[in-house]
Order: structure tokens, then sequence, then C-alpha cells
């Protein structure tokens, strides 16, 4: 049986919309089982008055960090609301409470990967304290989370490194959905907004994406497969770093590399250690990005290949694998430069722990975070 997210259930239930001006944060990713628009959904049945744009955009077509500009929809006609202003500064990432003056209720339909660095949640965070500033209904039409709701791994973040692709209280990989999430930041973090969820209908939190009968679409343009969301909330960390994650190649956070590794020294050490990789076999690649780090540059790495994806830690495994490379090149590797003081690596870490101290105590510090955040999310699990 297919899974029904939330936009499905607004098929053939009202859950108290008719009658209310709606406003939507949404995406390309805001889509029915069989990939109806969320947008014309709602035009269709309900009184929507505006869009609201994430990173990437409401229709999908900016590049990851690049604005999104206000402005109307091409296809609708709707005023589009940006929240996601240039950089990771801080301004611009909000709902203002004049764009919601014409909307009783917000709501969010974006697909999320089940990672703390992505920003979709934190645009949610935001948009959920105005909310509550401003008397304003919250409504979050949930999804799966498609890397499963079960496995949690990671650190919780120093407030001092919050920042959007770190805005609340959550490991790397936290096991929920989004409804889940703002049932968290609702109550653990203070907004006290009003807020409803529409539930999921036949998901089962041991569930991958492809297990649920739902058809993949790209929740941004580096995220082109089930493997990749899975590795992401690892290999991200090589963002923070001089060598490539793989964007501008088919494999974005699948394969890393740089023109000065030696891939098959790398691989051959990883893949001697097998009880430390459980989970994934290393194969030595090759790749020229057509855009970021090292654009039209050969790089020299692994590709990271998810032999039982059950048993991978991802967030474990790029650790380690940052730690073999950083011994294996020497001077050859650096921490990506700070931009406004502030090293990119320490807030996708969220303490500056990984980058100036040691390796080994900041992977413990990830093996308790996922233990006690795993117990804590308890009362906020739906499914």
């Amino acid at each position: 049986m297919t899974t029904k997210n939330g936009i499905d259930r607004l098929l053939g239930e009202d859950f108290g919309l008719s009658g209310k001006r709606l406003g939507l944060i949404t995406n390309h990713t805001g889509l029915s089982s069989a990939l109806l628009s969320s947008i014309d959904i709602l035009r269709e049945s309900f009184d929507l008055r505006a869009l609201f744009g994430p990173e990437h955009g409401v229709r999908g077509d900016i590049d990851a960090g690049a604005a999104v500009e206000s402005c109307r929809d091409a296809r609708t006609g709707l005023p589009v609301y940006s929240l996601y202003g240039a950089g990771q500064s801080g301004e611009n990432f909000r709902p203002n409470p004049v764009m919601l003056e014409d909307i009783d209720l917000l709501l969010i339909d974006i697909q999320n990967i089940g990672c703390r660095f992505y920003t979709y949640e934190s645009t949610m965070y935001n948009a959920m304290e105005v909310c509550a500033e401003t008397g304003k209904t919250f409504v979050v039409l949930d999804r799966i989370n498609p890397i499963n709701g079960v496995d949690v791994e990671g650190n919780i973040p120093d407030p001092s490194f919050r920042s959007l692709i770190g805005i609340g209280p959550l490991p790397q990989r936290h096991g929920m959905t989004m409804g889940e999430l703002a049932l968290f930041f609702n109550r653990e973090c203070g907004i006290n907004c009003d807020l409803k969820i529409i539930p999921l209908e036949g998901w089962k939190r041991d569930q991958f994406g492809d297990e649920t009968g739902l058809l993949w679409v790209n929740p941004s343009p580096n995220m082109p497969g089930l493997d990749a969301a899975l590795l992401y909330p690892g290999t991200c960390f090589f963002e923070g770093t001089n060598v490539s994650e793989g964007r501008g190649t088919t494999r974005p956070f699948e394969q890393i590399g740089a023109p000065w590794l030696d891939a098959e020294a790398l691989a051959d050490t990883l893949n001697t250690r097998k009880s430390d990789f459980p989970g994934v076999i290393f194969r030595p690649a090759c790749f020229m990005p057509s855009t970021g780090k090292y654009q039209g540059e050969l790089c020299r790495g692994i590709q990271f290949h998810v032999a039982d994806r059950r048993a991978l830690q991802p967030v474990d495994t790029a650790l380690k694998t940052l730690e073999a490379i950083r011994e294996q090149s020497g001077d050859s590797f650096a921490w990506r430069p700070p931009n406004k003081g502030r090293h990119f690596i320490d807030l996708l870490a969220g303490t500056d722990a990984l980058r100036t101290g040691s390796p080994a105590a900041y992977r413990e510090s990830c093996e308790k975070g996922g233990t006690v955040f795993a117990e804590k999310r308890q009362p906020y699990l739906l499914y």
C-alpha cells in the first residue's frame, strides 16, 4: 500500500481548512502521491492567498545558497514571498508580519531528508516563531522521513553555533518527520505557536522512502537519490573542507575527492578497517566537477557504496573518513576559510571542537548526543 502524505489526505478530508485564508510554504517536492502539485490542490479546494519560497525557491529552480527573490508566481499569479536571503548570516529567512496579514493559516508542505543541515526545517522553525508572534495558526502537511524514522546519530549543537544549517537542538540525523520536528520545536524551543499536524497514513518508522510506494523527487538539485540522502548527514562535513563533496557531478555526497588525494591508497586503508565502517564499501573514484570546488579539474577520491543501509552509520563513517584523509594528506588538507569570522565546518559540526580539538572526542560527542536525543524525542513521535 502506498503511504499517504499529508497533502494526499487533504484530497478527501477538510481538516478545518475550509473558509480560511491560506498561505503555503512549499517547493517542487510539494506533491501528492500522484505527483499533483500541492499548490494546485489547495487552489482548487481552498482559499490559497500566497506562497512562500524556501531555499531553491517555490519551483525548485534556484541553486544551493542563492538568494530567493520575492515575486509573482508565473503559473498561478500568486505572490511569492522569499524566506531565503543570501548567505548564512540570518537575515531575510523569516516571514515578516506584513506577509501574513492576508492569511489565517500558514501551511508547509516540503519533503525533508532527515538531517539538521537541510535548511527546510530551519525555514519551518522561523515561520513557526512568526506565527506565534502574530497569532496565526501553523499547519504541517506531514511527509515521510526517507532515510527512516528509527536511526538517530550525531551531536547536539552548541547554541553559540546556531545557523540556518543548525537551528535547533538536533543531531545530524534525527529520524523525525517535519510534523514531529514541529511538535519538538514548539515545546522544546519554547515557540508555543498554535500548531496543527495533518498526519501521514500508512508509514512505518523503519521504512525507507523506496519502501513506501512513493516516487522519488529530488528535494534539492544535489540530492539525486536515496543513497545520497542517506550519506548526506555525514558526507556534508566535506563541504567545510577543501575536499570536494561531489557537487557538480552525478554523485554528489556519494563521492568525495581532490586533485591531491591518492584514491587507491585511501580506499585500501578504509576497506581494511571493515569493523569501523559497517554497511559501506569504498571504491577508488575519479571525477571532474562541472561546478563548485575544483571545477574542471580532475579529482581523485572515493565513492561510498551503500551495501547495507540499515547497518550504515553515515556520520561516524564520514568522520572516520575525514580523519584518514587528514592523516594521509598532511598539509594538502585544509578547512574551508572562515566567512564573516565563522568557519563553515563549525556550523556543520555545531561546535569548533571538530576543527580545533580531538576528532575522536568529537565522534564520542556524536555517539552520546544521538543516544540522548533518541530518548528526548520520544514524546513527539507520531508514528
